[in-house]
């Protein structure tokens, strides 16, 4: 029976995970955040684990529980799906720098802790042992208001280039997932969050920017994420397709609204890239 330990299943893509794996015959390790809410509860092929990513104790007290529970035996998989978004909301200009470092630790640092703890547990299942780490198709469009989200994205997927290399001896095979947009509870009620997020910067933050970006973070970019934004479950399908594959690529590509950006990341020059989301957001040139 393959085993696999999956980080912020409490809801959303890490939830549907789970129950998909545990369908397919794995023996899942859910990671939830404690006292949080879930629909998860152990039994057949759940078992499920409190585990705060943030916390770099508690990450270690899971690693342990899943250690005895394996009795010797190693880890297959892990998936690093845990995650925040509306944190660090804005302009970089204005970004909040103590909401950031909270983003960080959550976002990047979290996906560190859990690698550290159990790569003793995958080692041991090696060269039959995978990490899958969830960055963001964000780190291809870089929109304007999530750069400091967009930052620990870029963080999650250098470290999974790094690791690619420093296991590659043990035969233990890394990839990022670059999701789209994903309709879960992190995304819903998405213009409200971002005009909320848009208010709350300061005055004088706003009066500079907003002719040329409160359009773009208020309603473009939700509008996009409505219309484009793929479905839980086809998302999880996907990442399940790339889970099934022999070799892995540095980076694979989950969504039909990201696909076509990872093409034109390959075909065109960063420029020419950049230019291509400029024109998607709706960002205006400068008139000088």
């Amino acid at each position: 029976m393959k085993t696999v330990f999956i980080t912020g299943a409490n809801v959303g893509q890490a939830n549907l995970l789970s129950k998909k794996l545990a369908e397919r015959g794995w023996k899942v390790f859910s990671g939830v955040l404690p006292g949080a809410p879930t629909d998860l509860t152990t039994g057949g092929n759940i078992t499920v684990v409190e585990q705060d990513v943030s916390n770099t104790e508690s990450v270690r007290k899971s690693a342990g529980f899943v250690a005895q529970a394996l009795q010797g035996q190693g880890l297959n998989l892990l998936l690093n799906v845990a995650g925040v978004a509306n944190i660090a909301v804005g302009v970089m200009e204005a970004v909040n720098l103590d909401d950031m470092q909270r983003l960080f630790n959550i976002n990047a640092f979290g996906q560190l802790r859990v690698v550290q703890a159990f790569l003793p547990l995958l080692r041991k299942a090696a060269p039959d042992a995978r990490i899958i780490n969830y960055s963001s198709g964000a780190i291809i469009a870089n929109p304007v208001g999530a750069g400091a989200y967009n930052m620990t994205k870029h963080a999650i997927h250098g470290m999974t280039l790094t690791l690619r290399h420093e296991l590659a001896p043990f035969g233990i095979q890394v990839t990022s997932i670059i999701p789209g947009g994903v309709l879960t509870g992190m995304s819903a009620n998405s213009h409200q969050n971002t005009q909320a997020s848009w208010n709350r910067q300061p005055e004088e933050i706003r009066k500079v920017y907003s002719p040329y970006l409160e359009k773009v973070m208020t309603q473009v970019l939700p509008d996009m994420l409505e219309k484009h934004g793929n479905t839980p479950e086809y998302a999880v399908d996907e990442a399940l397709k790339i889970i099934d594959l022999k070799k892995w690529k540095p980076m694979h590509y989950v969504g039909r609204d990201v696909k076509p950006m990872g093409v034109m990341r390959r075909l065109l020059s960063d420029s020419g890239l950049e230019k291509v989301m400029r024109s998607q957001f709706k960002i205006p040139a400068y008139k000088g």
